[in-house]
């Protein structure tokens, strides 16, 4: 009888359950974030607008752990429907997804029969995908001709195959490359071939050996000409020597636009070609200055003025039916849209609260703006504006089982610094945040260090803030959200204005009244493993940190990393020339790392071409000699952050541990 009974009840509860359609939406905004959801965590790219504007294509990357890979997969969205529906299911390495000028296929990159990175066709009314390109090294990207006819395509140049003895020396002069370069470094040129792929021969100057950046090229509109970014030599840092030219497809005659020091990228000519947008430093030094609009025509005669008088960062490039574009930038705590004139007149679009994703914007024939977004508490999406006056739409629903969880409030905040500069940072709060706590707080210190924190979804920063913490992401001198000259403010001064900056942002955290000053921690990855170690050496209020990928030793970062010389435009110059090496140790986070007490966790990839894996080891060795609790994980992977899915979340979950055992 008591089993009856129990049988019934379970009975009742199944039907009660089985009649609340929302049921599992209520059970999932119950749910507190973990690193566990990480897993379902849906990354989202290259929103392409169909010409007629009723379509969007888009790539889908899911974690597979088994596999130990991100799987990629080709999506379309109806826009007036939003029925969404993979077009690809066993191709986990596809990119680029375009379509063609005359919306009838769509186009992508994947690994073609050779093994190599070709361009597939595929109809978009169904059926297989075909391989049209056989390039021999593989294609980087592409773009179509606006009227269909080409295909213009990035491709490495071939090595001539060694033969005899010679082919067991495997010696090669080094340039300005990366300390773990172990081949001769090799250019890169366009290729030109038919919409079919066929006749492609090569574009740009193999005598010059230029290295066509990849991607940083545009067709004109009427297709007859195509300009690019070109590094001098293939070397990792002559970016910084890059030019802008114009090549005419017919005459083959080369126009240098632009040779200036400020790294010209990104152009893009105007509709009636009568002349080429594109971005470059503001100032001398590139990326510690920000990136303006500039203009030059078809012959080189280019305007020394930004086009529009904002002072941000742009990048996006877009253009509107009428001879107007569209630009982003980084916006204090925000990313805002501009549509700019070329008369240098703007508008400032409203996108509701939503950061769109600055490299997944694109606007239709008509003017329609597609884009991946993201709000404080809603992960991303797409989103779709009719024209430029609209508010955007959310067209999809990948991730909406991550933004029903109940997730942490976040919010901005603002303080002046010792310095007089206005500055900014973003506060997540614990999901059952209560005024009358106290909390412990976590520094999360961003890259850069012209990177920015904005209040947009950022899974770590939620995983921290449901552990029962206030996360606190501050903008320092450097940081791109608010102008060229707290931008440029970090000219050396690599370390000790952004540190103050930081702890001025401490105390106006602390004002509001929520925090248990016992309990600080402190971390960040790269430039904000660079603060980290900063911080630790120079103020002792630390229960714990974590340093990633840390800069610690500048004279490291110029001999070794990929982007090398780059840091003499932020300190000085070389440190070999003029006394300068004592400029270089003054700014070193490792020059004073002795001075540490806070029990730090190391973290590194032992083939970051970034940050060397050099500068973890030598915080290491600082860190133990001087009887600091610390421990050093490093991974045996490529890149500055770990792209796998397996030791990414490993490094979170080292990373948010590290810190529980320490409060």
């Amino acid at each position: 009888m008591k089993n009856l009974k129990l049988s019934l009840l379970l009975i009742f509860f199944t039907l009660i359950i089985s009649l609340l359609p929302n049921f599992n939406q209520i059970l999932a905004q119950s749910s507190n974030l973990t690193l566990e959801h990480l897993d379902t965590l849906v990354g989202l790219s290259d929103p392409k607008i169909s010409p007629d504007g009723l379509k969007i294509i888009l790539i889908n990357k899911k974690a597979d752990f088994e596999k130990n890979k991100y799987v990629n997969s080709l999506w379309l969205v109806n826009k007036d429907t939003k029925e969404a529906r993979p077009l690809t299911n066993d191709r986990p390495g596809i990119t680029s997804p375009e379509w063609t000028p005359d919306g009838q296929y769509i186009t992508f990159i994947d690994v073609g029969n050779n093994k190599k990175r070709q361009i597939f066709k595929l109809p978009v009314q169904g059926g297989e995908a075909e391989q049209i390109t056989s390039s021999k090294m593989g294609v980087n990207t592409y773009k179509w001709s606006p009227d269909g006819q080409f295909l213009a395509y990035v491709e490495k140049d071939s090595i001539e195959e060694k033969k005899g003895i010679v082919k067991h020396n495997k010696s090669f002069e080094v340039s300005y490359d990366w300390y773990l370069a172990n081949e001769a470094a090799v250019a890169s040129h366009i290729w030109i071939s038919t919409g079919e792929g066929k006749n492609a021969y090569k574009l740009t100057k193999e005598d010059e050996k230029q290295n066509s950046i990849s991607g940083d090229f545009n067709w004109s509109f009427d297709s007859k000409k195509i300009v690019y970014a070109v590094n001098p030599r293939p070397h990792t840092s002559e970016f910084l020597n890059r030019s802008l030219q114009l090549i005419d497809l017919d005459t083959k005659q080369i126009t240098i636009l632009d040779k200036g020091s400020r790294v010209p990228r990104n152009p893009s000519f105007s509709k009636d070609g009568s002349i080429i947008l594109y971005n470059k430093s503001t100032g001398i030094e590139p990326f510690f200055n920000p990136d303006g609009i500039f203009s030059v025509d078809q012959s080189g005669v280019k305007s020394e003025d930004v086009i529009l008088n904002i002072d941000r960062n742009f990048s996006a490039l877009n253009w509107f039916s009428d001879g107007s574009f569209l630009v982003g930038a980084p916006d204090k705590t925000m990313i805002s849209l501009w549509r700019g004139q070329l008369d240098g007149t703007y508008e400032i679009l409203n996108t509701n609260e939503i950061n769109p994703s600055l490299g997944s914007i694109d606007v239709g024939k008509s003017d329609e703006v597609v884009f991946i977004g993201s709000k404080s508490s809603k992960a991303p999406e797409l989103y779709y504006m009719k024209d430029y006056h609209s508010n955007p739409e959310k067209l999809s629903a990948f991730n909406d089982a991550i933004s029903e969880l109940n997730l942490g409030k976040v919010g901005p905040i603002n303080w002046t610094t010792e310095d007089g500069f206005y500055a900014d940072g973003v506060i997540t709060y614990p999901p059952d945040f209560s005024e009358s706590k106290k909390y412990p707080l976590v520094l999360y210190i961003h890259g850069g260090p012209m990177g920015s924190s904005i209040e947009n979804f950022d899974f770590f920063a939620q995983a921290m803030a449901a552990k029962g913490w206030i996360v606190f992401e501050p903008n320092y001198r450097g940081s791109n959200n608010l102008g060229k000259t707290y931008q440029s403010a970090v000219i050396n001064d690599a370390g000790e204005g952004p540190g103050k900056d930081v702890m001025a942002g401490i105390e106006a955290v602390k004002a509001l009244g929520y925090i248990d000053e016992s309990k600080i921690a402190v971390s960040g990855w790269s430039y904000g493993g660079f603060m980290t170690v900063w911080l630790t050496s120079h103020y002792q209020i630390w229960k714990a940190a974590v340093a990633g990928a840390a800069v610690t030793d500048w004279f490291d970062w110029y001999n070794l990393a990929d982007m090398n010389i780059w840091s003499g435009y932020g300190l000085g110059g070389s440190p070999w020339l003029n006394e300068n090496a004592e400029n270089y140790r003054r700014q070193s986070p490792i020059t004073y790392a002795h001075q540490i007490k806070t029990p730090t966790l190391i973290l590194s990839n032992t083939l970051d071409q970034r940050v060397t894996v050099t500068q973890s080891f030598k915080l290491f060795h600082n860190l133990k000699d001087n009887g600091v609790e610390t421990k050093f994980i490093a991974y045996p992977i490529p890149g500055h952050f770990p792209q796998d899915p397996v030791h990414r979340k490993d490094v979170y979950k080292r990373w948010i541990s590290w810190i529980e055992d320490h409060f």
